[in-house]
């Protein structure tokens, strides 16, 4: 598996990142190590992870699950030294028992409860992710929703003690508008802290339709501004929005699909079909190999199967063959 630069910082990361997220819940932990155990072994070593996977999938959990499993395989396989480790802090639910109705979490009320990015919130954040990973440090960690109505300088301040400490070597934000991430960058220059190294958001071959608006999903002047600032990784999640670029039925109705609606998306994945099927592999396969393509800026798709089959199923998008004229259609396919 080939790597890529993070940021300026001179660590090589897999250009192909594997997020744990349901390892532990959705994904049993049989299968997920073997998932786990298949990545090293392709010579991937690029973890993600956050402490509040998977509260939604257990009523009652805060989360953790994901973490818990992820320590269990570096400790059963001794790989610590082999992986660059990322978690998140920031998105645990204060309060279940008003997020859960009728069987089901309501994601608008639990936007509304995170714990927040505030020094005490994230300092034990960090403690509790590292006790649940069985290590001493991660190399990479996010703030995982962007936290408005805790003073940044609070936030950056607490994320360059944890750094002072040793328990994390970069940190990196998540669902985040541009205009917050260059008053972070401007805070971190002011003050000599340290600044993120990485930006993890919503990003695929789709582009979001017209007039949406979404903190966490790349647009335009996010992409632009990516462009001219090398020295921050796009780690693209959902790269293939679930999945849908295989399956016509799956995208109709499919919440995945809401915020790519409309005739841009139409042309896409009408074009995104016709080169899969000249190259002989699946559409979500070939969405991948496109998103490794790009250079300007670098994009690390962060892919996260839910089971051993699906992750086979994105390994054809490392070694796809495109020529540059199908990449041409690919970049143009409605204008």
């Amino acid at each position: 598996m080939k790597t890529v630069q993070l940021g300026r910082t001179g660590e090589q990361i897999s250009q192909l990142a594997l997020g744990c997220m349901i390892m532990g819940t959705v994904t049993p932990e049989d299968e997920a190590f073997a998932i786990l155990d298949r990545y090293a072994e392709a010579g991937g070593n690029f973890l993600d992870t956050a402490d509040c996977y998977c509260w939604w999938e257990r009523r009652g959990s805060y989360g953790g699950e994901s973490e818990e499993l992820v320590g269990r395989w570096l400790t059963r396989t001794g790989r610590r030294e082999d992986v660059f480790l990322a978690t998140k802090g920031s998105a645990v639910v204060r309060d279940l028992d008003v997020v859960w109705a009728d069987g089901r979490p309501n994601w608008d009320v639990a936007y509304k409860t995170f714990a927040g990015a505030g020094a005490k919130t994230l300092r034990e954040a960090i403690d509790g992710s590292l006790r649940r990973l069985g290590t001493d440090h991660v190399d990479l960690y996010y703030v995982h929703v962007d936290d408005r109505a805790t003073p940044l300088e609070e936030t950056l301040e607490a994320l360059a003690g944890i750094v002072q400490a040793g328990k994390a070597r970069y940190i990196g934000w998540s669902n985040v508008r541009t205009w917050r991430l260059e008053r972070i960058r401007r805070l971190c220059a002011q003050h000599g802290w340290p600044a993120p190294v990485a930006l993890q958001q919503q990003h695929s071959y789709l582009r979001r339709r017209a007039g949406l608006r979404h903190a966490s999903i790349v647009d335009d002047e996010q992409l632009d501004y990516l462009e001219t600032h090398d020295d921050l990784t796009l780690v693209a999640y959902s790269p293939i929005l679930k999945g849908i670029y295989d399956d016509p039925d799956k995208r109709r109705g499919h919440g995945a699909m809401e915020p790519y609606q409309g005739p841009d998306a139409d042309a896409r994945l009408a074009a995104a079909a016709e080169v899969a099927a000249e190259v002989g592999m699946t559409p979500n396969a070939l969405v991948l190999a496109w998103l490794l393509h790009q250079t300007s800026p670098t994009i690390v798709p962060l892919i996260g199967p839910r089971t051993l089959q699906q992750y086979e199923a994105a390994l054809p998008a490392l070694d796809a063959k495109l020529t540059d004229e199908q990449f041409a259609r690919l970049d143009t396919a409605a204008g």
